[in-house]
């Protein structure tokens, strides 16, 4: 343990946002299942739900700092593809 007043703080702040942190990947990692389960399904109105949910919260994550930005953009980018194929699959 720290001797040091500063260093005391520190550890509880990196702690506090570990905690944070962690409870917000968790929320993507949810979310994101979510989103594949309905495209498993092939369910569209599921599937669009499902990807505005999962983009909103990967997006708070990215203004908090969890991730990064082009960490985000590539998901977001990966999800949008599988949700155009599975609606293109539908009109044919």
């Amino acid at each position: 343990m720290a001797n040091i007043k500063s260093a005391k703080k520190r550890i509880l702040v990196i702690e506090k946002n570990h905690e944070r942190n962690k409870a917000v990947k968790s929320k993507i990692s949810t979310y994101t299942k979510k989103f594949k389960t309905a495209i498993a399904a092939n369910d569209v109105a599921l599937s669009e739900k499902a990807y505005s949910e999962v983009t909103s919260i990967l997006d708070s994550a990215v203004a908090d700092g969890v991730i990064h930005a082009n960490c985000a953009a590539r998901r977001k980018s990966k999800f949008a593809k599988e949700l155009d194929k599975i609606k293109n699959t539908e009109r044919n």
